[in-house]
């Protein structure tokens, strides 16, 4: 069965934690709770009425902060289980005694997969809601539709996806990796002897921004490393395609000859069916192996994963990294969604969209209690050098691009939905918002430039 956000996330367009406003009667308040959707989990909140009634004797009224995550539609099968793991960091946070003595209360809203409706709710979330900063979206159209939003009304997003580069904004953080964290060296690891010597490699996304800025970059830099343009196939698929006979067949057929790849930039539900109609198609991994960037274990879990054993994903977490930390959160994850009675309970995985978006949380947080504040331009400056024990090993906040530093990870599918891990990179990989094959000229600084800049 194919996952599937909650059902009843159709119908509820946004969950509220309380509100806590001073002279807000009992039954107002529990008014207020009885609004929280069932995938949330009612358990959790009231397990939390508590640290907000303690949130006003200790350091002042509880911190808003916004989650914007699609609840419902093609990306709800990547996205749901965001929205869970912010929420659970929130939890961890105010069990914990919160942010400066104070909770946190998360304002959760659906935009729907819909790219207008997530500026909609974005602005909401900014002016109406009155959020410190924002954890959310996933696709590069999502994130563009709100760009504006955030920049206007000098909002801090903190955006946990692997995206396209070409950006520099001073008002969102990616905790994602850009092209040159992911992208790039998987195709490189193809290229060198250990991953096979790929000479041919077959692009194929999803009709949007980020597959088609990817592919940009990934083109570019086969052609400098001397593949020829016959070697190159690009091809494009809307949202939510269900149909890949015909694509597969022409995989199939460029592939006869040997030594060719297929690097995968396609989103959400329609992952489902290409990897289905791959197999159907007799092609294995020996054959042409899929190096995907949008497809991790929690996407895994609503396929039969018979047919993809031996195909690759570049990500810079996988579940199965064996750290301390990182066994506590997988456990702490399931645990958690167990508990709330979210869909699948405690067989729950995580992947490294989920991991970015539990770490955003906590830099956010080391950044207001070094900042001694909330105000955005002061938290942007605490931001900036951050360090972190991630559940995949400890990152850093770039000291001026507003990105992250991340160890580059590439693992094969294994029959249970679990990846193996056969290449890792030496250290963290400091990440170049422009590629050195497109913008070479272009560099991103917030600190000694007013970033984006020329370089000399």
């Amino acid at each position: 069965m194919d996952k599937k956000a909650p059902q009843d996330s159709q119908n509820v367009k946004e969950v509220e934690a309380p509100t806590g406003e001073t002279g807000s009667s009992r039954r107002e308040f529990l008014g207020q709770s009885g609004r929280v959707a069932a995938g949330v989990g009612v358990a959790a909140l009231l397990g939390n009425l508590g640290n907000y009634a303690l949130s006003y004797a200790a350091g002042g009224p509880p911190i808003k902060i916004g989650v914007l995550h699609s609840l419902s539609g093609t990306m709800a099968i990547s996205e749901v289980s965001l929205r869970d793991v912010v929420l659970m960091a929130v939890e961890e946070i105010n069990k914990a005694g919160g942010v400066m003595g104070r909770q946190i209360e998360a304002k959760v809203v659906d935009p729907a997969s819909n790219w207008d409706l997530f500026a909609e709710k974005a602005k909401q979330l900014l002016l109406e809601d009155k959020v410190s900063v924002v954890f959310g979206c996933w696709t590069s159209v999502s994130r563009k539709s709100v760009l504006p939003v955030f920049e206007k009304n000098n909002g801090l997003l903190f955006y946990p996806v692997q995206y396209e580069g070409e950006e520099c904004s001073r008002n969102v953080f990616y905790t994602g990796a850009a092209v040159n964290q992911q992208a790039a060296p998987a195709v490189e690891y193809l290229m060198s002897p250990e991953g096979g010597g790929y000479k041919k490699f077959y692009l194929l996304g999803t009709d949007y921004v980020y597959p088609r800025t990817t592919n940009k970059i990934l083109r570019a830099m086969l052609l400098a490393k001397k593949v020829p343009a016959s070697n190159i196939e690009e091809e494009y698929t809307p949202f939510h395609h269900q149909d890949y006979q015909t694509i597969c067949g022409k995989i199939k057929k460029f592939a006869a000859g040997g030594g060719a790849a297929v690097i995968s930039t396609i989103n959400g539900d329609s992952n489902v069916p290409f990897y289905k109609e791959f197999g159907n198609q007799g092609l294995r991994a020996e054959d042409a192996p899929i190096m995907a960037f949008s497809v991790a274990e929690d996407e895994l879990r609503g396929m039969d994963t018979s047919a993809l054993v031996g195909h690759l994903a570049a990500w810079n977490y996988h579940q199965s990294v064996d750290t301390p930390q990182n066994k506590k959160f997988v456990a702490n994850f399931k645990a958690y969604c167990k508990r709330n009675n979210l869909p699948d309970g405690e067989n729950r995985v995580t992947d490294d969209p989920i991991e970015a978006a539990y770490f955003g949380v906590y830099v956010w947080k080391q950044a207001v209690e070094k900042a001694g504040s909330t105000e955005v331009d002061k938290v942007r400056k605490a931001v900036y050098g951050q360090k972190f024990l991630a559940p995949g090993g400890q990152i850093m906040m770039d000291e001026a691009n507003q990105h992250t530093h991340k160890p580059v990870l590439i693992g094969e599918i294994l029959k249970n939905g679990q990846f193996k891990v056969i290449w890792r990179s030496k250290g963290l990989v400091k990440p170049e918002p422009w590629s050195e094959y497109t913008n070479p000229e272009k560099g991103c600084d917030w600190i000694n430039h007013q970033g984006t800049y020329q370089k000399k």
